[in-house]
Parts: structure tokens; sequence; C-alpha cells
């Protein structure tokens, strides 16, 4: 039975390389390279990397050397897990508020709350971005239309726009982004 908690620990990333021979291997084989997490929403970082084919190649794990962001760099991609808590629905407008306040500037994206009119979790990154949903379900909310019920298996090709994750049953959901700043 699901307890409907995020277990961060029980997800894996397997980066794969080459060797100096160009024959291939699995460089890396654990858990997320960081991770930040207020209950049960959070976001763990797997990979990231610059939009260029030297550093398709390169065999180094660039999490380690960069801070924890939101957004992704200028040029580069970004591959994370992040979930998305069941609404709590005793919570009051400020303390959603503040919590959202703090969980933007914890990962640098305070600029990003452009509009939170809406919802106070809405934001917007400079950034093409897939998003898979792995596991519950939830609801985007955008400026003036929504997408609701997403469901497993479910992909949104989110394009740089206001929008904010709800999550309006009683499991949380995981979910896979891959960031995409083409910025140079």
């Amino acid at each position: 039975m699901s307890t409907g908690k995020m277990e961060w620990q029980s997800l894996r990333r397997v980066v794969t390389s080459n060797d100096e021979n160009g024959r291939s291997r699995v460089l890396i084989d654990g858990s997320a390279a960081k991770l930040i997490a207020l209950e049960e929403a959070g976001l763990a970082e797997i990979w990231s990397a610059e939009l260029s084919e030297k550093r398709l190649f390169d065999a180094s794990d660039r999490l380690s050397d960069i801070d924890l962001a939101l957004e992704p760099e200028a040029g580069t991609v970004k591959v994370r897990w992040f979930s998305v808590a069941p609404d709590d629905e005793e919570k009051t407008t400020e303390e959603l508020e503040a919590a959202a306040a703090f969980a933007f500037g914890a990962v640098d994206a305070s600029h990003c709350r452009v509009d939170t009119s809406r919802h106070p979790m809405m934001h917007k990154t400079d950034s093409l971005d897939v998003i898979i949903l792995v596991k519950g379900a939830v609801d985007m909310l955008l400026d003036d239309d929504e997408a609701t019920s997403l469901k497993p298996g479910d992909v949104v090709i989110q394009r740089a726009t206001n929008h904010a994750w709800v999550n309006k049953g009683k499991e949380t959901a995981l979910l896979v982004a891959v960031l995409i700043n083409v910025k140079n």
C-alpha cells in the first residue's frame, strides 16, 4: 500500500559515458546529484550539460560544481525529478504565499514569480521544458487556462509560460523535467 510520501532515496540515476577506447560504460549509478525538499515537495537534480558536442563526451558530473537552481544556465540542458505534494486545504493564503516565496528563493528563482495572482506557485522560466508525469496526478494552471487530470505517462511541453503545478489528489506526484535554455 502506498503512503503517498515521496521517497527520494529510491530514485536512481544512471549516466553512461565512453572510456578512452570509445567503449560504453556506466559513469554514474546512484542517487540524485543534489536534492532540495520541504515536506513532500522538492526537486532532485539528475544531470546538466552544455548544449554542445564537446559536452556530450565530457565524463564529469557538472552538477557537483554548480549551485542548485530552478533554471538551467544559458546554453544548457538540465534534467531533474520534482514532486508536487497534495494541496493542504488547511493552509491560509498567507502561509501558501510564504511557502512559495521560500521555495523559489531557495532555488534562486524569486525573479521567476512574475504573476502569482492565480496561484502562489505560479512562475515563468526562460526555458523549453519537457515534463513527464511518472506517478500520481496533477493539474497545470496557466494564466487563462489549465490542463487538468494529468496522469502517469502524460507529457507537457511547457514553452516559457507562466504556470503552476497543483495536486488535488492524496498521493505525492512525481514528475521528470528536461529544461532547455537555448540562450548563448
